[in-house]
Parts: C-alpha cells; structure tokens; sequence
C-alpha cells in the first residue's frame, strides 16, 4: 500500500510540475500595452521621428539605400549572391530552413564561404528548421559553419518552448543586409504564379543601419553561444549608401517585448492620411483594433490585406476573420488576397513610414516571438511600396460588411472557437 502511496504522490507531483511549467509556458509574462495611445503629432512631425528612436530604441539613422525583392525569383538569387561574395563574415538568422532545393543551394553556398574561410554564423530556430535534413546541418558543419538551433527544448526550460526566434536577418560582411518575410524552404521559389510558390518580400539593404541588423542578430546570438560578435568583420565603417532615414528594431519576451506592438500603435495612431497593411497572419488585439477604428474616424483610409482560403492555417484566418466586424463597420477595407498564400508582412503609413519585417500583426508577434522589423521613412521609398500593395490589391477580393455578416454559420462558430486561443495565434 505504501508503495503505491508513493507511486500516487510521484505522479501527482509530476502532473503538477507539468502543470505549472504549461502555464508558465502559455503565460504573456510581463504585462503588455493596455492603454489607447494619445494621437499627439502626425507622422510627418519631427517628434514622432524622434519618438521612434527614444521608445523603440536604435536611433533612426540616415544615407541608407533598400531595394525591394518581390517573390523566391528575386530574392533567393539575390541572397545567394550576396553570400557567395562574402570575403569576411556571414550571419544568419532565419525561422524556417527546410529540407529541399533552396535549402539545399543555401547549405552549398554557405560551406563553400566557410571553407574559403570566412566566418559564417547560422541561427535556425528549433521548431522552423525541424524540417532541415541531417545532411545539410553535418556539411555546414565540417565546412566551418557555426550552426546553432535557438530553444531547443529541454524539460528545465520548457516555460521558453512558446519564445521562438521568427526574426529573418542575413548580414553579409557588416555591409548587406537582408529581411523581410521569406523562409529557406521550396513554397517560397518562384513568382507566386500557383497555390504552391507563396507571395512574398524581402529587402536588400546598404548603408549605416546594416550595423542595426547586425547587432540585432548578434543579440540572439549570444543568448544562443554566450559568444559576442565583435570587430571589424562584423562593425566596418559604414559610409552613406543613399538618402534614406532608417532603424533596425527587435522585440522579444526576455527584452522589449511590447517594441513591436507599440511601433505599431504609434504608426496608426500618428497617421493622417494612410495606412495600407499588408499581414499573412492577421489577429489585431483589442488595442490594436481601437487605434484602427480611430485612425478611420478621423478620415484616414485604412486598407488592409491578408491570404485569403489559400493559407497555411485554417484557425488563424477563422481568428482573424472573427475580428473583422467591428474594422468593417468603421470604414476600414479588408481584402483577402487569391492566387497563392500571402506572407507579406508591411505596413505603409501616409506614403512616408514604412516598416518591413518578420512581424505579423498577432500576439504570437508581438508579444511571444523574437522579432525584427526595419523602419525607413522616405517618401520615394513609401511610393515604391505603395505600388506593390495596389498591385497585391488588385489581385485580392474585398470582403463587405454584408458578406462578413451573411458568412456560413459553419464559420460564425470556426471563428468564435478560435478567437478563444487568439493570444497564442
């Protein structure tokens, strides 16, 4: 009897550690944004320009120069390229890293930098890069790649499994960088010209703010290595490259997890004239839905586009299309984009701020994941992007309120069930 006492206590006590590791696995932690920013200046202010840099932390820095990549065609050989003439240090952050044809050409490309010996840096999230094959991770490594994978779980530290790193950095001898929202895996080839090639973009950059990114990747690095990134192969002198003001930012759990988020709200809450969004993983929060609707009201047209039944999660567009009542109502347009899964993630703010990135406009994003997103307020480069989203629109279908309302009851309930566990979408 004793024995099986015992045995009683042992699981009882094993089911409560389990317990309490899960909440603190699925806990928000530290507390978030709860209060509707005051519009205090537009975006065109100096202030909100200064604002940026004091609340999110890199000041915003001028003689940059990004050129937009629209789709794996553009951007996989632009990647490539720039890691292929590495003379001195690769570093490399990505969530997903697939098994497959790109990723097989990305392993090639970066043994051969390491072997020719430049320093090469590799950071693959745990979970995204679970599809990567052995092979590919044992010739980085005999090449001289330094691979590491972030948050692998271990039972002691299961309370971080929820902490994923969903930043998308690559950093060519301190003088390139790149990000944006593509993952080293076969959906992101070609021109989006199918449901199987994805709808994406990616930004090549030059000039001072590339040091931004890169003491952005080298955050994660060392919380990975405990190893810090230093010198002249990571930091050269970084003379102008153009004319556009820019800062490299991040957020996450363990430091400045609310950046994001608030980055967000200040834009939307600053805008004057436009907000032209561009989300594939779209679940605004109740803040988030407020200054929106608030933006509308005093005449800002507000356009937003996510994926529309073509999407790699059926629960998060049932999230999302659950919130959409209220943006409807307001004036606020919503349209879902047909073709092919859509993974852009960017924000245009009165043809003037622009913020690319890994961010979606989630709670995963905002207030779960490591994140990184650049910030260039230039009208030219605004223009530019504005011409990207117009053509995305016109391959989307506007949803009405009318139809939202009129949905199946089928999807009234989908809905209702997953905006329960919203905060983890």
């Amino acid at each position: 009897m004793r024995i099986k006492r015992s045995i009683v206590v042992l699981i009882t006590c094993i089911v409560t550690l389990v317990a309490g590791l899960l909440v603190l696995n699925f806990s928000p932690g530290e507390k978030k944004i709860d209060t509707q920013l005051t519009r205090l200046y537009d975006t065109d202010d100096p202030q909100f320009r200064r604002s940026l840099g004091v609340l999110l932390g890199p000041p915003i820095i001028e003689g940059n120069k990004a050129d937009v990549l629209l789709n794996g065609d553009q951007i996989f050989p632009a990647m490539l390229e720039a890691i292929r003439s590495a003379q001195k240090s690769i570093s490399f952050e990505t969530y997903i890293y697939w098994e497959g044809t790109i990723g097989r050409e990305f392993t090639e490309a970066l043994s051969e930098r390491a072997h020719a010996g430049v320093k090469v840096h590799v950071l693959l999230d745990w979970i995204g890069s679970m599809k990567i094959d052995d092979a590919s991770l044992d010739q980085m490594r005999k090449a001289g790649v330094e691979v590491h994978r972030y948050h692998k779980p271990v039972w002691w530290k299961l309370a971080r499994l929820n902490n994923r790193t969903h930043r998308k950095l690559l950093i060519v001898d301190g003088k390139i960088g790149f990000t944006g929202g593509v993952g080293i895996a076969d959906k992101w080839r070609g021109h989006a010209q199918d449901p199987e090639h994805w709808r994406d973009s990616h930004f090549r950059v030059e000039g001072p703010v590339v040091g931004q990114m890169q003491a952005v990747f080298n955050d994660n690095w060392t919380k990975a290595t405990g190893a810090v990134l230093d010198g002249p192969l990571y930091f050269p002198a970084l003379p102008p490259h153009g004319g556009m003001p820019a800062q490299m930012f991040s957020s996450s759990p363990t430091g400045g997890s609310e950046s994001m988020h608030l980055m967000y709200l200040l834009a939307i809450t600053a805008a004057r004239h436009t907000i032209h969004l561009s989300n594939s993983y779209f679940v605004p929060d109740e803040l988030a839905v407020k200054a929106l609707i608030a933006a509308a009201k005093r005449g800002v047209d507000v356009r937003i586009i996510t994926p529309g039944p073509i999407i790699d999660s059926d629960i998060v567009r049932a999230a999302s299309r659950e919130r959409w009542g209220e943006l409807l109502q307001a004036g606020i347009r919503m349209a879902e984009y047909q073709p092919t899964m859509y993974h852009v993630k960017a924000l245009i703010v009165d043809s003037l701020l622009v913020s690319v990135g890994s961010t979606n406009f989630d709670n995963r994003s905002f207030i779960l994941n490591d994140e990184a997103n650049l910030n260039i307020l230039d009208a030219g480069f605004a223009k530019q992007q504005e011409a990207v989203f117009e053509d995305d629109w016109k391959h989307a279908r506007e949803v009405t309120l009318q139809a939202w309302e009129n949905r199946p009851l089928k999807e009234k309930i989908g809905g209702k069930l997953a905006d329960l566990i919203g905060a983890q979408l």
